[in-house]
Parts: C-alpha cells; structure tokens; sequence
C-alpha cells in the first residue's frame, strides 16, 4: 500500500497537488467551522451515512469518472475534431479563462439544476443528493456517478475542446470541490448583501430541507441566477432543520446507484407525491 500511494503521488504534477491539497485543507477548516458555528446545533461529525459519501462517492467515484471524462470521452472528442479551436484561448490569461468557464458553467448548472426538479427521469439520478438527513461539508458529494458524468463532462468538456489552460482545469476543479463543500456545511453564516451574489449555506441548506425551499434555491455558486429568475428562497426568522427525501430512499452506496433505475409508478400531477422534490 505504501509504495502503492507514493507511485500515485510522485505521478502527480505541481499544479495537482495544490490543488488536492487546498481541498484538503478547506476541508478540515469547514469541519472546524461546523464545531464552533454550527447552522444545527448538535449535529454529528460522523452521521450517517459519512464514510459511504467520504470513501465511495467522494474518493472511489470520482477518481473513476475521472478517469473515464478525460481518458475516454475527451479522447474521442479530440480525435473526432480538426484542430480549428486549437489557438481560440492563445495568449487568454488563466485567470480570464478560469472566470469565464466558471461563469458560464454556473449559469448551465443552474437550469440543469431547476429541469432535474422537474423531470422525473432527470430526478432519478438527482435524488441521491438530496437523500442525505443531515447536510454538512461531506455530503454534498453524494451525486449519482450519472448526474457527475453528464455535469462534469459539460463543465471540462470547453475547457479542453478549446485548448484552455492545463492549470485551468484544475483549478475550476478545486474552486467547485471547495464551493460544493462550502454551501452544505453546517455552519451559521449571515453574508449580509453578498448573499444576493454569492451563494452559500445559508441559502443552499434550505435547498435540500423538506420545507418550501426544497424547490428553490438552485443556484450553486452564484445565488444572483435565484435572484434573477425568481427561485430565491431566504426566511428572516428561520432556520432550515429537517432534510432529505420524504419517499423511501436505499442506505447504501450500491443500492442508490441501482435505485436509479427502477420502474416508474403510474405518475401523478402532483411532482412531491411522485417523489420530485
């Protein structure tokens, strides 16, 4: 396992290991922060659930489609294309290519997100992210590996049909794994006005509440899309405390990926009794 984890490693470039490593260190900050402010008082470091979502979903899952976006899919990608977008991001500072594909990939995930809430065969692999009763820094890497494939291969795919930067990639990767982590912590967060710009947990967390919220808030770094088009969800007086799904959901990694794909009961006009939430 030793010399297993140092061949891993020493393969690793400057630029990943950065990368990996501002992850791991956002990581323990927010679970530092969800001891001393927590958003829900009481709420357990290790809940249920946490070493499937840490070890399946955010370690093995990933390191997989990975693996099969940028070995596989982008290969045929390039193979397939002529070369005419080759010099389109010559001599782009990284910093303007970094802001532009953050941008724009935001405001698709945003209406990606609104239609998986709306469509029952595009909420079957988004209810998995919702399963979760306790929302904090880990779980929001519980995502279907088929919600993952279709979203990272849209938010990667112009970066490298383009010939971005190398650096770019990741670094968009680190600035989505330390938002991700940062809008489903558990911890008490008032940004005041930049609230209406930046998204965060104490938007999100209603999100994912069984409450009214659940279908609002659908913004993951910019919160100015829910403000936009009307999704903006943010009491004064309260606080979101009951999360997950109100329908049956499996425990296990395996299960919930299979789960996915069962068959459909006879739909109903009203989208939470079937399950849309």
């Amino acid at each position: 396992m030793e010399q297993y984890l140092i061949s891993v490693f020493s393969g690793l470039s400057g630029t990943e290991i950065i990368s990996y490593g501002l992850i791991i260190f956002s990581a323990f900050i927010f679970v530092l922060l969800e001891r001393f402010i927590p958003y829900n008082k009481g709420q357990k470091l290790f809940r249920d659930g946490f070493f499937d979502d840490l070890a399946f979903y955010t370690i093995a899952q990933n390191y997989i489609l990975s693996i099969i976006i940028f070995s596989v899919i982008f290969r045929v990608f390039q193979g397939s294309g002529n070369g005419a977008s080759e010099s389109l991001l010559d001599g782009v500072p990284i910093w303007i290519q970094l802001l532009f594909f953050t941008v724009s990939h935001d405001f698709y995930i945003y209406w990606m997100h609104r239609w998986q809430h709306k469509n029952r065969y595009l909420w079957r692999i988004h209810e998995a992210h919702h399963s979760p009763s306790k929302v904090d820094w880990l779980s929001g890497s519980r995502s279907h590996a088929l919600e993952i494939l279709i979203n990272q291969t849209i938010e990667f795919a112009p970066i490298v049909l383009l010939s971005g930067s190398v650096e770019v990639i990741a670094y968009k990767g680190v600035i989505s794994a330390v938002w991700g982590m940062f809008i489903h912590s558990n911890i008490d967060v008032n940004s005041g006005k930049l609230r209406f710009f930046i998204n965060g947990p104490e938007m999100h967390r209603w999100h994912h509440s069984m409450g009214k919220g659940r279908n609002n808030n659908f913004s993951t770094k910019f919160a100015i899309w829910d403000w936009m088009f009307g999704t903006a969800f943010l009491p004064d007086t309260m606080k979101a405390d009951i999360y997950g799904l109100k329908t049956y959901f499996p425990k296990n990694y395996f299960s919930q990926t299979i789960f996915a794909f069962r068959k459909f009961k006879p739909f109903r006009k009203n989208p939470e009794k079937a399950g849309i939430a």
